[in-house]
């Protein structure tokens, strides 16, 4: 094998609505259990360029590159009321817009990795954010009000929308300007996007309403399309037909793909046929630092890699090859195969998107899933942390126990036991 060469780098609430606008923050109908989460006082967690140890090698953070907030009406309806019709009327809105929490192209929240990230986008803002997997309803919504005034009223639910980008911070070497070598949090390997909103807010609001700029009500009053005919023209109390500014602001909802993959989502690549490898010319165990216990690969296919002790029994279980290797910002990319059941490592489709999911081995493929980056310490040290290049989780294990599974965790094992040793064999 080449030298490892160092390289740096709602509810329905009663609500009395007057001249003044009311509104009030409800948490959604079948939303009780999506909680939100606050900025902490003070972050703690690791940024850009801060130096790590070897026990790091084998974890991830996410930090936020970009945020946008903007208010979002999901739910909405044109109301008059006449002189004559003031008091409780029941008002049912129509759909405007759903927002879904996610993070990655998964389109979902699955891990801690994900709600990391919330928490580093509310600590970012000073907003109680959602961070779990919900939705506002795409379901028309009926709320019962109080109108104490006659006019034009545009009833409406909303959020805050809150969109951006995060990048992953892992640990690995970096040469210095002297030559020397140090840990370092990097920006690793990949990058996403994601999507939540703040707590769902409910009101009613009048052209003539003055409202602060950039809210969620003033939001809801665009929609009311104040100043033109049809809004100043009377109308029979009760709904009005929606304008061609309310129909055009309902954006299309993307269909769901037929084989359940999240839109954007890439796909791994069939296993039908082995891909024909270049492995470099040795052979490693990769080993828990200082015992004697090290990845041994099963010699059943729906059995998973787990940790054994080397020995001259292993036949070769615990021996893996790098293979079609390359480098980038310091970081190795390779395929890990075995020598003795010649599958190479990954983790099973169906399990992608799973926290602790086992890793296994299977027939080599082209296959992102098989694909492993590799983080180093300082020239010297053999410990490296594992990381899957589809999944972006980092390898580790639960305890060490003889047999236990090698697994997949979203921001890698904290305790430092996703730090192993590559040692030559």
């Amino acid at each position: 094998m080449r030298s490892l060469r160092p390289v740096s780098r709602v509810g329905t609430p009663l609500m009395t609505v007057t001249a003044a606008v009311a509104a009030v923050a409800v948490t959604a109908a079948g939303l009780a259990a999506a909680p939100a989460v606050a900025a902490p006082a003070a972050a703690t967690a690791p940024q850009l360029g801060d130096s790590c140890t070897a026990a790091d090698l084998g974890t991830r953070h996410p930090y936020i590159k970009g945020t946008e907030v903007s208010p979002t009406i999901t739910h909405f309806k044109g109301w008059y009321v006449t002189e004559g019709a003031t008091g409780t009327q029941n008002v049912t809105t129509t759909t405007q817009t759903t927002i879904t929490v996610s993070v990655g192209l998964t389109g979902n929240v699955q891990g801690d990795f994900s709600a990391e990230t919330l928490g580093k986008v509310a600590a970012s803002l000073g907003l109680s954010v959602q961070v779990t997997y919900s939705s506002t309803s795409s379901e028309s919504n009926s709320f019962t009000w109080n109108f104490s005034q006659p006019g034009y009223y545009g009833v409406y639910k909303g959020t805050k929308k809150v969109t951006g980008t995060y990048g992953s911070l892992n640990c690995n070497r970096v040469q210095q300007g002297d030559g020397s070598w140090a840990l370092k949090w990097i920006e690793g390997p990949g990058n996403g996007s994601f999507t939540t909103y703040t707590t769902l807010e409910e009101g009613a609001v009048r052209c003539q309403d003055k409202v602060p700029a950039g809210s969620i009500m003033a939001k809801a009053q665009t929609l009311l399309d104040c100043g033109s005919p049809g809004a100043e023209a009377g109308h029979p109390a009760g709904a009005v037909a929606p304008t061609a500014e309310q129909q055009g602001d309902r954006p299309a909802q993307a269909p769901a793909p037929a084989d359940g993959t999240a839109a954007g989502q890439p796909r791994a690549a069939g296993r039908s046929a082995s891909a024909a490898l270049t492995c470099e010319a040795g052979a490693y165990k990769i080993a828990v630092p200082g015992t004697p216990l090290s990845w041994g690969a099963p010699l059943l296919a729906a059995d998973g890699v787990r940790l054994r002790p080397s020995s001259i029994f292993s036949a070769h279980l615990d021996n893996w090859r790098l293979c079609n290797v390359t480098e980038r910002n310091g970081v190795l990319e390779a395929s890990l195969w075995n020598w003795s059941n010649g599958g190479c490592a990954t983790i099973a489709s169906p399990d992608a998107a799973t926290e602790r999911a086992v890793l296994k081995t299977v027939p080599c493929a082209e296959d992102d899933l098989q694909r492993f980056y590799v983080y180093r310490d300082v020239p010297g040290s053999p410990k490296i942390g594992v990381q899957d290049k589809y999944t972006g989780s980092m390898m580790g294990h639960d305890r060490y126990a003889d047999g236990e599974f090698l697994r997949q965790y979203s921001t890698g094992r904290q305790d430092g036991s996703g730090t192993y040793s590559l040692i030559g064999v």
